[in-house]
């Protein structure tokens, strides 16, 4: 397995090591060995899957103290622009985000630490979504952005026209409405 760095440290693509033939492939989603020497050690609670159609954006999606989540995202079937926010007031990297196109062509994860939205819009005719918490899932502390936030300027790479949201993304708030995290207490890492 390879790490690429992003433009957010914390934030990091992983490539695995894919064992292809005439059989079709295999490769490791998760090894706990491996991931914890490349700086993702969670200890992982709940995995989640969903299938959506082409221009479904799902996010900026994340959950308030003591609920606050990390996430191993990737694609199983079809394609997506991933995008995790940096949500920790004070951060070096506050307000950034990093957007990676996660493929089952190209198999990448993506690791998203506690402390920042997540979102994705699918980019192909459909896609498999997949990925791992290290919290459980609490509604009263389901929080959210608007994709649209000007102060991102996030390029989903669809049109906006072609963008289908749930009626709770619809109605997020622009992030300097919402509740974020305090990069120098770190109450989100509980």
């Amino acid at each position: 397995m390879q790490i690429l760095a992003t433009a957010i440290p914390e934030v990091k693509i992983i490539v695995p090591r894919v064992f292809c033939d005439a059989r079709g492939y295999f490769f490791e989603s998760w090894n706990a060995e491996k991931y914890a020497r490349a700086g993702i050690d969670c200890r992982w609670v709940q995995d989640n899957e969903s299938r959506s159609r082409f221009g479904v954006l799902r996010g900026l999606h994340y959950q308030a103290a003591p609920y606050t989540q990390a996430k191993l995202v990737r694609i199983i079937e079809g394609a997506v622009l991933d995008v995790a926010v940096d949500i920790r007031k004070g951060s070096p990297t506050f307000g950034k985000y990093v957007a990676v196109e996660l493929s089952a062509e190209n198999k990448y994860q993506l690791f998203i630490p506690r402390g920042f939205a997540h979102g994705f819009v699918v980019l192909s005719e459909n896609v498999l979504f997949a990925y791992k918490c290290d919290n459980i899932y609490m509604p009263s502390h389901e929080r959210g952005i608007a994709f649209d936030d000007p102060d991102l300027g996030i390029d989903w790479k669809v049109d906006l026209k072609e963008i289908i949201l749930s009626a709770r993304d619809i109605a997020n708030p622009p992030m300097k409405d919402v509740e974020l995290f305090d990069w120098n207490n770190k109450e989100y890492l509980l």
